[in-house]
């Protein structure tokens, strides 16, 4: 694949990059919002003023996001293990069905997991 360079790029040309992009993200099932680095559908792990989130994002408003299949998560492993492979030593899930809001304003970092959510307490 050939790295363009997006400053010699056309109008007509850069529309048509954002529209392939576009294009992938639905084949992907999962939608970029726009102004934020968020993908709907795609499972999220959030450290929050308040220790950790797992969850898939449903919707992004401007001072919140909504996760279903939500677990709040008091205690890590290791950052660096958690991050990798969701090793937590304590996990409370929401109900399954629940829509849980976090507050964007409480969120330190967050990052796309490809692993199983945590769905049992622990």
């Amino acid at each position: 694949m050939v790295k363009k360079d997006l400053n010699k790029m056309t109008f007509t040309e850069l529309k048509k990059e954002i529209e392939k992009t576009e294009a992938k993200q639905k084949q992907m099932g999962k939608t970029l919002i726009k102004g934020t680095p968020y993908v709907i559908g795609a499972n999220y792990m959030i450290r929050t003023v308040t220790m950790i989130y797992t969850g898939k994002l449903k919707k992004v408003f401007d001072k919140e996001i909504v996760l279903t299949g939500c677990a709040w998560i008091p205690e890590t492993e290791r950052w660096a293990n958690s991050c990798a492979n969701g090793a937590f030593k304590e996990v409370e899930p929401y109900p399954t069905d629940a829509e849980v809001n976090v507050n964007r304003e409480a969120i330190l970092d967050s990052f796309i997991v490809s692993w199983k959510l945590p769905q049992e307490q622990k």
